[in-house]
């Protein structure tokens, strides 16, 4: 049992976070599937679950350790060439996760008199490896959203003010996991390159769903392949559990010797890799995915008066917790999972409902969604 001056405090904090609304509990899937990030629907692809089982059968149903003692089979190197090839890198190095990536990424890139610029939106796992380089002695600057004006001032002050070997890292969202609007990969990379830094783009949520093959942002928007560092990851998108960074072999080398996250954590499982190769495979053998899964969020958008995005992800603005919970709660009694997103995931007074789309939905499920949405929102 807790001892009493814990449990004193954890039962505050409980009735803090009922107070706001902002109490969580985990609850099972139900209903039709709109808030997943099963964007390609190949979640439950018979072809991944086969292509597991043979990964399996052939290479064992775990990795038995970390990548650099004896965890590495085949099929990781098989996987990264793919994936460097996909995103038109000279090398890659798969991570277990995509928090574990980017939180243990910064903090091996830059140290001690470097800087990082991190967007204001940008994801959880973004914002604590910011954390994470800051208390190693980097300086942070967050600069506004999508604000390359704000982040080239900030650039430009901070590289005015150091020694000029110090190195400036600076990390984006490639598409933004909470409003689905998205970075302009070109703009960023120039301004990048005239200040010297370092850009690392998170396609976590474009990985698979955009560009001419799936590769992402950087392909929609005309750089695929400048990019130096870009982080995506294997369980959204292509259905399976990972994920990865692409970059030259060099930056490869230096994270698989100094990233935390990758040195001491044991190797993906085989049966994992199985599936992912499969669902890369499917992302860019069978485009119609991305292009219903886009087609979709497009159709919700329209009647909520929203301009396009490239993306599967359709907030709907609400304001206060109490009042996304009700939404969401009464969506869902209708059939159709949608959940509240509150904050701290989203800035305080922006709770939503955040909707997404998949290929596996059907065009009857998303007008169903929108005459759903038209009963619960007055105007939309």
């Amino acid at each position: 049992m807790l001892p009493s001056p814990w449990r004193q405090r954890l039962w505050h904090q409980a009735e803090h976070r009922r107070a706001l609304g902002r109490d969580r509990a985990i609850h099972p899937a139900g209903g039709v599937d709109f808030c997943s990030n099963d964007y390609l629907g190949l979640r439950r692809d018979p072809r991944l679950a086969e292509a597991a089982a043979a990964a399996a059968r052939n290479h064992g149903s775990g990795a038995g350790g970390a990548r650099l003692l004896r965890g590495t089979t085949p099929l990781h190197d098989e996987l990264e060439a793919a994936l460097a090839q996909w995103k038109r890198t000279e090398a890659c190095l798969l991570f277990n996760t995509g928090f574990q990536a980017n939180a243990t990424l910064l903090p091996a890139l830059v140290g001690p008199g470097d800087a990082v610029f991190s967007d204001a939106l940008n994801h959880a796992s973004l914002v604590d490896g910011c954390r994470m380089a800051r208390a190693g002695g980097a300086h942070l600057g967050i600069y506004r959203h999508l604000d390359l004006v704000d982040l080239g001032a900030q650039l430009a002050a901070w590289r005015a003010s150091v020694p000029a070997e110090a190195l400036a890292l600076v990390a984006s969202d490639a598409v933004f996991s909470m409003d689905g609007d998205a970075a302009d990969l070109p703009a960023l990379l120039d301004l990048c390159d005239r200040h010297g830094a370092l850009l690392l783009i998170d396609e976590a949520h474009a990985t698979g769903l955009l560009g001419a093959n799936g590769a992402g942002l950087a392909q929609l928007q005309g750089v695929h392949g400048r990019v130096p560092l870009v982080m995506g990851t294997l369980g959204k998108a292509l259905g399976a559990f990972g994920a990865f960074v692409c970059c030259d072999a060099l930056l490869r080398e230096h994270l698989l010797n100094t990233a935390r996250g990758f040195i001491f954590s044991t190797a993906l499982p085989p049966p994992v890799l199985g599936a992912a190769l499969e669902g890369l495979r499917i992302a860019q053998a069978e485009p119609w995915r991305r292009k219903r899964a886009l087609a979709h969020a497009a159709h919700l958008r329209r009647p909520l008066g929203q301009a396009d995005q490239p993306s599967a992800i359709v907030p709907v603005p609400v304001g206060p917790d109490a009042e996304a919970v009700r939404l969401a709660t009464s969506l869902q009694a209708r059939g159709f999972d949608v959940r509240a997103v509150r904050p701290p995931t989203v800035p305080e007074g922006s709770a939503r409902l955040r909707i997404t789309t998949g290929a596996h939905l059907e065009d009857v499920q998303i007008q169903a969604l929108v005459e759903a949405l038209a009963l619960e929102l007055p105007g939309a």
